[in-house]
């Protein structure tokens, strides 16, 4: 075992709709690094990416209190086992009182578990229950974490900002996504975090994703969407952009993959536009059945919106995927989007990028798909440019160089 050893401590591991961890994990390791993995969340997925199998670090998956005496007996194992328990603990306090008994009796559970596996630093994605924890086992050990805050963990109208703060000012390095959600944080949420915040952005392992220059539309359309089917998607905006085009007799295909909690609405939406044989909902796909559905695409749609709740996506890894195979690209302005989706006049534009509105939507939509199906439409430049932009900003083995400095430079 090498002097460091980092944990990686995850809501749920491992999780079908994550696979940047698994890619990340896999790019550290890949550099020699002893990385160890903890779940305080059992996996509700039926599915799972290849990629697990060559995960090398050890999975440790923490067991949820579910009443007093199990957090009572938590509590007793750590007064005997963790050096000045007592006097840390209660200085947690103002943190602990503002969330659920069992999250601070799993987040005690993962100090023991740590300081037992020699862990010398922590790294946390999502700044939800897995940061919680990780503070609380942070504070009681004296071993440093990092977070990387995400989308749903930032803008989601159920966050709550106190406890937000606090856990981001125990942090020793913040890492950000993107350059939106650094100013978001730093607006927002805290303006003392300055230096503290880094960004990582997310990254691809590219030799997965093997580039072509697209082709013109031959006769047929053929336009991909991929996410999970909820409502900041927006997927709901395509298929009535793919009605209003039917309606004017262009010839379309479109294929959604994914599920989610409104698959049952936007198959019901389909049937009753009648759009039964343009649209195909197909369900969850693995990464390879993935890159054979990007292989056939002209297009690939990402029209995201703000959720009602306040959601919005921080920037869907299918984007990059797309740009990284080729795959012209229309998307919308939520957050860290346009830092990929660029479209600004006088610079390389990477795809095409529309105001995220939902008034009106679906037909800046539909006109963002004539104007992919035009011969006239630059579509190789666009795609070639898009490469080049993913090649400099998202590559894993970079990125994950980045945050292992982060990580390593950062103490408390």
């Amino acid at each position: 075992m090498s002097a460091e050893r980092t944990a990686y401590v995850l809501k749920v591991y491992p999780r079908f709709s994550e696979t940047f961890v698994v890619t990340e994990i896999l790019a550290r390791e890949a550099a020699g690094e002893d990385l160890a993995i903890y779940a305080l969340r059992p996996t509700s997925d039926s599915r799972f990416h290849p990629q697990l199998a060559q995960v090398q670090a050890p999975v440790t998956h923490l067991t949820k209190a579910h009443k007093l005496s199990d957090e009572w007996a938590v509590l007793a194992r750590a007064q005997a086992e963790l050096p000045d328990f007592g006097e840390r603990f209660g200085a947690l306090m103002p943190l602990l009182v503002r969330l659920d008994p069992s999250a601070v009796a799993q987040g005690v559970e993962l100090a023991l578990q740590l300081r037992r596996d020699g862990i010398t630093r922590v790294h946390v994605h999502f700044a939800n229950l897995a940061s919680w924890c990780t503070a609380i086992a942070s504070a009681l050990t004296g071993i440093p974490f990092t977070v990387t805050t995400h989308a749903k963990d930032l803008f989601h109208d159920d966050v709550d900002r106190v406890v937000l703060r606090e856990v981001l000012r125990r942090a020793a390095a913040v890492v950000t996504i993107s350059d939106y959600n650094r100013r978001f944080l730093l607006e927002h949420v805290d303006p003392d975090l300055g230096s503290k915040v880094e960004l990582v952005r997310n990254g691809l392992e590219l030799g997965r994703f093997t580039y072509r220059d697209p082709a013109l539309v031959d006769g047929t359309l053929r336009v991909l969407a991929v996410g999970r089917v909820v409502e900041k998607k927006g997927f709901d905006h395509l298929v009535d952009a793919v009605a209003l085009l039917r309606a004017e007799g262009m010839p379309l295909e479109v294929r959604i993959v994914g599920e989610g909690e409104r698959a049952d609405e936007l198959a019901a939406q389909v049937r009753r536009l009648g759009l039964e044989d343009v649209v195909t909902l197909l369900g969850s796909r693995s990464q390879s059945e993935l890159v054979a559905e990007l292989g056939r695409a002209d297009v690939l749609a990402a029209p995201c919106v703000v959720g009602a709740d306040g959601n919005a996506d921080g920037l869907p890894t299918v984007l990059l995927e797309a740009m990284a195979s080729g795959v012209p690209c229309v998307a919308t302005d939520v957050t860290g989007i346009p830092e990929a989706i660029r479209a600004t006049p006088g610079g390389p534009r990477t795809g095409l990028l529309l105001d995220h509105d939902r008034e009106g939507l679906a037909a800046r939509v539909a006109q963002a798909l004539r104007e992919v199906a035009d011969p006239a439409w630059p579509r190789v430049e666009v795609a070639r440019a898009a490469r080049a932009l993913v090649e400099r900003d998202y590559d894993t083995t970079t990125q994950a160089a980045h945050l292992a400095a982060v990580t390593a430079g950062a103490s408390r």
